[in-house]
């Protein structure tokens, strides 16, 4: 099994690429709003940690429990692609970083393996705490700490500095941003790519608006 485990015969479509593409923008938002204020909605971010331990989903829905788990994901998708208006550029950096990352990661299978490895171990982990718990929380903000930040580019979070100097917070930022990389590589898994992203705004705009109304 791999970081992003789904049978690679199958056929997916762009509302596939969607739906991955929505939970890299969650992941960015996530990150953002902890940065900035500590605080971000706990079901949010559930949903998002939740995928990390998705690793033999048969579809891309499974993986994000239906596009309710990646509401806030298309919603921020729907505004980053409506205009320079509703462009919120610090996240435009965080999911460009996100999305470089997952280039590199992609050609370390050494990293790759160590990555599921330890996710495993730590699913072990979840038997007797929750998903959310300051200890699940820390051994998913080590591991990132010790694979995908020591790559580049680097991801420099933005926010007050009282609240990134807490260690419950960076741990939660950085596991947050290995749940981004994780939907990171799904997307490109399911067909996505930078092309299609540039030249397919409004498409991926339109999908976004269908799931939502589909819930």
């Amino acid at each position: 099994m791999s970081l992003a485990c789904i049978i690679p015969d199958m056929k997916y479509t762009l509302e596939d690429q969607t739906l991955a593409l929505a939970g890299v923008l969650q992941a960015a938002w996530l990150v953002q709003q902890i940065a900035r204020s500590g605080k971000a909605p706990d079901s949010t971010v559930e949903s998002s940690l939740e995928t990390l331990f998705k690793m033999d989903s048969l579809d891309v829905q499974d993986v994000y429990g239906g596009a309710i788990g990646v509401n806030q994901g298309l919603r921020v998708l729907r505004q980053q692609l409506s205009g320079a208006a509703g462009v919120d550029m610090e996240i435009t950096q965080y999911v460009i970083a996100l999305l470089q990352l997952e280039k590199k990661l992609r050609n370390n299978n050494a990293m790759l393996e160590h990555i599921t490895t330890e996710l495993e171990r730590i699913r072990g982990q979840m038997e007797y705490f929750s998903l959310t718990h300051e200890n699940v929380i820390a051994s998913l903000g080590g591991l990132y700490q010790e694979t995908i930040s020591t790559l580049l580019p680097r991801i420099l979070v933005q926010g007050e500095q009282s609240i990134l100097s807490s260690q419950a917070n960076a741990n939660k930022i950085r596991a947050l941003l290995l749940a981004g990389i994780r939907s990171a590589v799904l997307w490109r898994q399911v067909g996505g790519n930078k092309i299609k992203l540039l030249f397919k705004k409004s498409a991926y705009q339109k999908a976004a608006k269908q799931w939502q109304r589909n819930m």
